[in-house]
């Protein structure tokens, strides 16, 4: 999505770099295991390149905040700090506020279900996370070949290679549902790229 001058970024962009750091301090990305401020910064990344605002370009850096750092309180403090839209943005992106967390499925499930429904500044934000997991995904099998990542992702909490194919083939059909943005046609390429790799039929 075009723009003829690029967007300024406040004082508020840098705070919440700051404070997504300080609160996923001790977490790390799986495979190569890369600080996870690395995969925020990606998302809030792909946001601003494909057209995101300010407050946008903040959720995507929070947008794990509430599910992995404290839940409901943490969404409160993410919408003193930064206000109603990031906050709500955060919460579409959260898929349960649960401790523990339901069965994966059953909570993915629920997710999906609900992101048919939401609104189309929150589905930006969702579809660059959604795309950075992805594309790490299709990283590791290309590094370790379809047969030993197919091994280590049974051994995963998200289970095996064809519940990740799923979970990923219903993202992209939610979020289709009444939308659509250059992102979400790159994340379908990306969705397309993992049936090649580990077989359509799964």
């Amino acid at each position: 999505m075009p723009r003829s001058t690029a967007p300024l970024l406040s004082p508020r962009f840098a705070l919440a770099l700051q404070f997504a750091n300080q609160i996923h301090a001790t977490q790390v990305r799986k495979g190569l295991g890369a600080p996870y401020i690395s995969h925020l910064m990606a998302v809030s990344a792909l946001v601003l390149e494909y057209g995101g605002d300010e407050d946008q370009a903040i959720a995507a850096l929070l947008h794990d905040a509430a599910e992995d750092c404290g839940g409901r309180p943490m969404l409160e403090t993410v919408r003193v700090m930064f206000g109603e839209e990031v906050a709500s943005i955060v919460e579409c992106c959260t898929d349960t506020f649960e401790s523990p967390k339901p069965a994966w499925r059953t909570r993915k499930e629920a997710y999906i279900c609900r992101m048919r429904t939401e609104p189309a500044r929150a589905r930006l934000v969702v579809t660059a996370d959604k795309l950075h997991n992805l594309s790490n995904t299709l990283r590791d099998i290309r590094t370790k070949g379809v047969g030993l990542w197919r091994i280590d992702a049974a051994g995963t909490p998200n289970g095996s290679a064809e519940k990740q194919l799923w979970y990923y083939r219903a993202c992209r059909d939610a979020l289709a549902t009444g939308w659509s943005s250059p992102l979400l046609d790159e994340f379908t390429q990306e969705v397309g790229e993992l049936e090649r790799l580990i077989g359509s039929k799964s």
